[in-house]
């Protein structure tokens, strides 16, 4: 059944569709007391719990790595995980989870390629963030150099860099880097130039993957504003989509 509502702009709502056809949610901050996310493990247990209602049956959690502010190693990020899993298995909750990281390229990220083994998920994605004022002078090296190491790079929430153009996403696409939405930017949370340049990406069919970014049960009850939006269903539709793929 197809909806339509007048606001500024006419928008074109369909029926909802369940996150369930993706299986696995990437990119979230559920390690307690490590970043900006969940600070506690109760918070952690009720944002897993959130996904496991939207329909999800594994979450791939993702802790900002930043040399500056969020000096989180392997060692660290596996010993939440391993702390996530032994809750949950005590509250009896049937949820897979596991953990990768969100690595910030920042100035001694270079350094660390071949010299430091990077979390990752599936067939040995990476996922990377940038700063949001102005890319690295360096990104295709960095990004070239990852690749010689066999890590497939992910950029994160790709849409919510005003300086990238869709040129740049083309040429970013080229050069083999997987591009991974947010699920919010598809409703316009953080503003509609994301928006629009969200539809943008999946119009030309540039998404590889698509994540919640969740920090906080503010963000997890918003997710279900996105299954009637046709951008998700345009999304779910694309061959390219590789979530239930890990």
């Amino acid at each position: 059944m197809l909806k339509w509502f007048s606001k500024k702009n006419i928008e074109l709502e369909l029926d909802p569709l369940d996150f369930s056809v993706l299986k696995t949610d990437i990119h979230s901050h559920f390690i307690p007391g490590i970043d900006d996310g969940s600070p506690d493990m109760g918070t952690t247990i009720s944002l897993i719990k959130e996904m496991q209602g939207l329909g999800f049956k594994k979450v791939i959690t993702t802790p900002h790595v930043m040399s500056d502010f969020y000096k989180n190693t392997s060692d660290i990020i596996l010993k939440g995980l391993t702390d996530i899993r032994s809750e949950l298995k005590v509250q009896n909750i049937n949820m897979e989870i596991e953990a990768a990281a969100e690595y910030y390229i920042d100035y001694d990220f270079e350094q660390k390629i071949g010299n430091e083994k990077f979390l990752t998920f599936g067939d040995n994605y990476i996922l990377v963030e940038l700063s949001f004022m102005e890319a690295p002078k360096n990104l295709f090296d960095i990004i070239f150099k990852l690749q010689l190491e066999g890590y497939k790079v992910v950029l994160a929430h790709p849409e919510r860099y005003a300086f990238f153009t869709m040129d740049d996403y083309e040429e970013l696409v080229n050069r083999g880097v997987l591009l991974q939405i947010n699920w919010l930017s598809i409703i316009g949370y953080y503003s509609p130039q994301i928006e629009q340049k969200t539809k943008d990406l999946i119009a030309v069919d540039m998404v590889s993957f698509i994540g919640s970014d969740c920090h906080n049960m503010n963000h997890a009850e918003l997710y279900k504003k996105c299954k009637t939006k046709k951008a998700w269903h345009d999304l779910n539709n694309s061959s390219k989509l590789l979530n239930n793929t890990l």
